[in-house]
């Protein structure tokens, strides 16, 4: 079930958790918050297989850190379209079923800052690769904590 920012603050209890996937065609990036909902942490990049493999590990992260909400970057078009990557996204929520909660976040640009502050770390290509979908994962969470947080 597609939710609104502002239905996250009535689930909130300091015992559950956010989850935000930075999804990919191949990769799954994924971040969780803290249960004050303050601080995103970038995860771990999955390698998708499959959408029932997919949704496997979902819950399984769900079920392990008392996920409430799952995060999932909206990849909208600058131009504020939609394309064949929020098809993809969109894929994934209606595998999930009404019974789960997701926010649809807009991801403009957050693949770009990521790659950029590694760069400018010196990060090699190579570990770029490795670390980037999590970490978007991570930046899109960090983003809407903040926005809970700071309105």
């Amino acid at each position: 079930m597609i939710v609104q920012i502002s239905d996250l603050k009535a689930i909130k209890n300091h015992k559950n958790r956010l989850l935000s996937l930075d999804i990919g065609e191949k990769t799954i990036g994924l971040a969780l918050s803290d249960s004050m909902w303050m601080i995103a942490t970038p995860q771990e990049t999955i390698k998708r297989r499959s959408l029932k493999a997919d949704i496997d590990v979902l819950i399984g992260f769900k079920n392990q850190f008392n996920v409430s909400a799952f995060i999932m970057g909206y990849p909208l078009h600058m131009n504020g379209t939609e394309g064949k990557s929020c098809d993809r996204v969109m894929t994934l929520v209606e595998a999930l079923g009404d019974e789960f909660s997701v926010l649809l976040w807009d991801e403009r640009l957050s693949t770009s800052a990521v790659e950029r502050t590694l760069i400018a770390a010196d990060t090699s290509r190579k570990k770029r690769k490795q670390v980037i979908d999590k970490l978007a994962a991570s930046y899109i969470l960090q983003g809407v904590l903040d926005r809970l947080r700071y309105g």
